[in-house]
């Protein structure tokens, strides 16, 4: 289970709008800037925040819900990329469902599967923060498995983002812990850089949450973006500018609705071939 969640700056907060990915559509944010007497228009930055894809591997998953559960995610991340077209996709944590325990050569066989589902254009960013599941909890945690995890997913970008590996944050003196930095002073930079913070918050819930920090800072824990581990799978819309944003909350179609959708359609299909080969009496023709 991933610990994922977003943390925004002090600025008003715009509560979260619930829409079906088909019409969903970014949320609308002031980019009028007053430098002195002269208006300015501040550049929107359109950013996709997901979570808890937990690709499987052989030891929990069987080979039939892998590949559904696989097809699933591509697709809809994919789809997700053309309707929206994003400019940077966050993924908080729990990339792979077993990470942890994965061999090197399974590791690289994760990768590889990773990079094709998530494939996407050159301009578009994807940030990847690493959860329990990917390098395991803080007291299973090893320099091999992180540095493993930081080679294939952090990369440098125009735009400055702070991400923290929330393992890292129990505050117990663990090694990694310590070179994780302290979140007291964690908190401290993101206040002098006027950053929003990703961080530990909620717990294991694969839902999403907003609770509000001393009454004004908004806090976020996000749903599952799979079907294996929620009916309703979700992901957050953002448009951002130096002093401002909006959220918005995108669902993927429920999966019990899709398959009741997919068993009418096979039913009708049966009943039609049947009719078709005079198997089966057609209730519209009625007897001459």
């Amino acid at each position: 289970m991933a610990m994922s969640g977003l943390r925004f700056g002090r600025q008003s907060f715009h509560p979260l709008k619930r829409k079906m990915i088909f019409w969903c559509n970014w949320p609308e944010v002031k980019t009028a800037a007053y430098d002195g007497e002269q208006a300015t228009c501040e550049p929107v930055l359109k950013a996709m925040f997901s979570a808890d894809t937990h690709l499987l591997r052989e030891f929990l998953g069987h080979w039939l819900d892998k590949l559904r559960r696989e097809w699933q995610v591509e697709r809809a991340f994919q789809t997700a990329l053309w309707l929206l077209q994003p400019e940077v996709v966050f993924i908080l944590e729990d990339v792979f469902d077993e990470g942890k325990w994965s061999t090197p050569e399974a590791w690289v066989d994760d990768v590889e599967q990773f990079r094709k589902m998530f494939r996407h254009p050159s301009h578009v960013q994807l940030k990847v923060v690493a959860g329990n599941h990917d390098i395991g909890f803080h007291y299973e945690m090893n320099t091999y498995e992180v540095e493993r995890f930081e080679k294939v997913f952090i990369s440098e970008s125009l735009i400055n983002f702070m991400m923290v590996n929330s393992m890292a944050l129990k505050g117990d003196s663990c090694g990694i812990c310590s070179e994780a930095e302290a979140e007291a002073e964690l908190t401290e930079v993101s206040y002098r850089l006027n950053c929003s913070q990703e961080r530990y918050p909620l717990g294991h819930t694969h839902s999403t949450c907003e609770v509000h920090q001393g009454g004004r800072i908004p806090e976020l824990s996000l749903s599952s973006f799979s079907w294996r581990k929620r009916n309703n799978p979700s992901f957050i819309m953002g448009s951002t500018t130096p002093t401002d944003y909006a959220l918005s909350k995108c669902h993927l179609p429920r999966e019990d609705v899709v398959l009741i959708i997919h068993c009418g359609v096979v039913g009708f299909l049966v009943v039609l071939t049947l009719t078709h080969f005079e198997l089966l009496a057609s209730p519209f023709l009625s007897e001459v």
